[in-house]
């Protein structure tokens, strides 16, 4: 995410933000806000982290509009390159093209991942378990629905249950890349909700792939892993800065860690979320935003697009998008990514929402929300990855998951923009009303409502374009006179 937050103290908040919303509810007090309008300075954060997902999405996306096309067109070259082999063998990284990209490059995308979930534990909407509540009930929902859905197209078709969780990841970046494509702007409240969704998704990725894919431990490998870390938050703590200190002990720590068996993305996560992500007194940015905001173009236009440019490339062929679905592994994902995440997301927040008594945002309907549970069906970059986990050494079947992956992705993704746009005037009209700021001093005029400046400044305003419109009648009127007759 961006490091930019802005805090400017002329602006007053006329609604609690979602993340924000006291016990105490909206103004009738029947209940709390879902849905409701961002704090202005949470806004600005939202606006400016999902402005970089979005770029890194579109270039996620053409890299595997690319592998696609290598694949298909020049297959064996593609093969070569991606199962090329480079590194140490003594040190046990002698690895595949492909094996560095998910290994290896990976592990900078879930160090980012680590550091938004540690933002949004300790300043962001995880912070209140009240409204923490309803986004990670129905993110959780999303991830147990896709399973269920894909356990039991497989217990009736008597396939493999390995990929049960291949389908609960949701892609943020691809999903912002879709909206960018089609035109789309959510409004910020909306916006939240699904990187939200996606946040606490990655956490429940990442303990899906410690707990579950990891089979041999080398102790002694994990043991000086666990020392590294050890030593790395130590150096944080003490104040130690310098890149020449942290890149080569995180190299150390990941190249442990991959040796241990354990997958080695769990080692980014970890040095992550060390990371302080709270401002002390005279600190513009904490550590943890200053970081993210160094190393983001790095996982977003780097490490992902190049994980994509190796894992995407499947054949294909009309036989193999028919086995697609007739196949009970690759139906399981396909129907996991595009029904489970819909029903699950949207009957999670739905019953949670109904549980607490938490009202929807009048501006907002409940096909919203259905819409943005859609869109979170596309789960490419975690899903590719555990995919390949869960079938490592299947050689056509992990081609084939692959390409369930990438067809069910796109069908949720093709379902989400006929359900947004049945809604985009509306939506356009919010975000509009949003940005609107007619006195020109940055902050948008709907968080001013409650400051008598504003007010006092508008009342400028409309004087001196009263004051201007009176001297325009009266030259009208000066030119009527003169001809005797309206000019």
């Amino acid at each position: 995410m961006s490091h930019v937050r802005r805090t400017d103290r002329r602006s007053s908040p006329v609604a609690a933000p979602v993340s924000r919303n006291d016990s105490t509810g909206s103004d009738n007090g029947r209940g709390r806000k879902f849905l409701g309008r961002l704090s202005l300075p949470e806004r600005n954060f939202v606006a400016d982290a999902l402005r970089a997902e979005t770029v890194g999405g579109v270039l996620l996306l053409v890299a595997a509009v690319a592998a696609l096309i290598w694949a298909n067109t020049l297959g064996g070259s593609y093969a070569a390159v991606r199962d090329f082999h480079v590194g140490i063998g003594a040190l046990g990284l002698d690895l595949s093209l492909q094996h560095w990209a998910a290994d290896g490059l990976l592990a900078v995308f879930f160090f980012v991942a680590g550091i938004e979930l540690k933002r949004e534990l300790v300043a962001g909407e995880l912070r209140d378990p009240k409204a923490a509540a309803l986004p990670v009930i129905a993110a959780i929902c999303g991830m147990a629905v896709p399973a269920l859905v894909y356990g039991l197209v497989n217990t009736v078709g008597g396939g493999s249950m390995d990929g049960w969780a291949v389908p609960t990841a949701t892609d943020i970046a691809f999903a912002l890349a879709v909206l960018a494509v089609i035109g789309t702007s959510l409004p910020s409240a909306l916006r939240a909700f699904l990187l939200t969704l996606a946040v606490v998704d990655d956490l429940f990725a990442i303990l899906i792939i410690a707990v579950f894919f990891t089979k041999e431990i080398d102790f002694a490998a994990l043991g000086g892993s666990v020392v590294g870390l050890a030593v790395f938050w130590l150096l944080l703590r003490k104040g130690v800065r310098g890149w020449y200190v942290y890149v080569p002990l995180a190299l150390v720590i990941w190249g442990l860690m991959y040796n241990s068996g354990v997958h080695s993305t769990i080692a980014g996560v970890a040095m992550g979320l060390m990371l302080r992500c709270t401002r002390r007194e005279g600190e513009e940015h904490s550590p943890g935003e200053h970081i993210e905001h160094l190393v983001r173009p790095l996982s977003a236009g780097l490490a992902v697009p190049l994980f994509a440019l190796m894992s995407a490339g499947v054949g294909v062929t009309g036989g193999a998008l028919a086995d697609v679905f007739t196949r009970p592994e690759t139906l399981g994902v396909v129907l996991g990514l595009v029904v489970g995440k819909a029903v699950g997301i949207f009957g999670g927040t739905w019953c949670a929402a109904r549980f607490t008594k938490a009202e929807l945002n009048e501006d907002l309907a409940w096909p919203d929300v259905f819409a943005v549970a859609t869109l979170a069906g596309i789960g490419f970059t975690v899903s590719l990855l555990i995919g390949e986990l869960a079938f490592d050494g299947a050689g056509a079947l992990t081609d084939e998951i692959k390409a369930a992956v990438l067809m069910g992705s796109l069908i949720a993704a093709a379902l989400a923009t006929v359900l947004l746009k049945l809604r985009v005037k509306r939506y356009q009209a919010l975000v509009a009303e949003e940005e609107r700021d007619e006195d020109h001093d940055g902050i948008p005029d709907v968080y001013e409502q409650g400051n008598p400046a504003y007010h006092l400044r508008m009342a400028a305003i409309h004087e001196e374009k009263a004051a201007e419109h009176r001297r325009l009648a009266q030259l009208a009127g000066a030119g009527s006179d003169e001809g005797g007759r309206p000019a």
